[in-house]
């Protein structure tokens, strides 16, 4: 069942995708950018996205960070001047892991404003520009860049976790708002990905997958309307059956499963 728009023809659509600089965002605009899009991609590092544009010509690489909402309100400008868009994805994200026990108020915080407030940032800045071109007929997509870690607790991911449980708390509120005037919205909850945010874990990652499968898992959710965009099944299955059970059963199974 499609609860959204299907995205498969990108010839000639425009996307911005923020937090392309590596990982799951830069294989993910080099997918659209295969495809035909008009790629914007936006991060902090100026030299990986200019080395981007280069290998992708056409493609325009936009400096940013998304904790200045000034900043982001310069780049929404610059962009949507270029017309209107037909994908904004927000997969810009830090990772660091910590448990309670190890509580560091300032690294908490830094996700919360890379991982989740840069979204509202951004929100902000496109949003009244998608509205109007909805409203004209030309709906465009808002995707988020989630985290099987966001379907419940688990251990070392204080700073993480509720962060990306928020995206995906927001995504569906946005999904309530927006599908009605046509508008596509979808959360991309990966698995383990090989990507500079993961190359740190001291544990063993089941199911890892390279950025280009995971960029590939998302463009065919696109193209299926998918709203919940999840990979690799096999593993983000059994993270969706974990969702649904009751505490008592759920903080046995994972103090089981991860030793801690």
């Amino acid at each position: 069942m499609s609860l959204n728009p299907r995205l498969r023809d990108w010839q000639g659509r425009r996307a911005w995708l923020v937090g392309a600089s590596s990982g799951i965002g830069r294989a993910t605009a080099s997918a659209l950018h295969a495809r035909g899009a008009e790629v914007i991609v936006s991060a902090r590092s100026e030299a990986a996205l200019n080395a981007f544009a280069v290998q992708h010509p056409g493609s325009v690489a936009l400096p940013l960070d998304t904790a200045v909402p000034d900043a982001v309100k310069a780049a929404a400008a610059q962009v949507l001047a270029g017309g209107p868009l037909d994908l904004v994805c927000y997969c810009a994200g830090t990772y660091h892991h910590m448990r309670a026990t190890e509580f560091d108020l300032p690294v908490m915080l830094r996700h919360e404003q890379v991982n989740y407030t840069g979204v509202l940032h951004l929100l902000a800045a496109v949003l009244p520009d998608m509205l109007a071109a909805a409203h004209s007929g030309r709906p465009g997509h808002v995707s988020l860049v989630s985290s099987v870690a966001g379907f419940r607790g688990l251990p070392k991911s204080l700073a993480y976790g509720p962060t990306k449980a928020a995206l995906i708390n927001l995504a569906e509120a946005l999904y309530l708002d927006l599908h009605g005037l046509g508008m596509g919205v979808s959360v991309v909850n990966p698995g383990f990905v090989a990507t500079p945010l993961t190359e740190g874990n001291d544990f063993r990652m089941p199911a890892l997958i390279t950025p280009e499968e995971a960029a590939t898992a998302i463009l065919k959710g696109w193209g299926q309307g998918a709203f919940d965009i999840h990979f690799p099944k096999r593993f983000t299955r059994v993270m969706k059956m974990l969702r649904v059970l009751p505490y008592g059963w759920y903080f046995p199974a994972i103090r089981k499963f991860t030793g801690l």
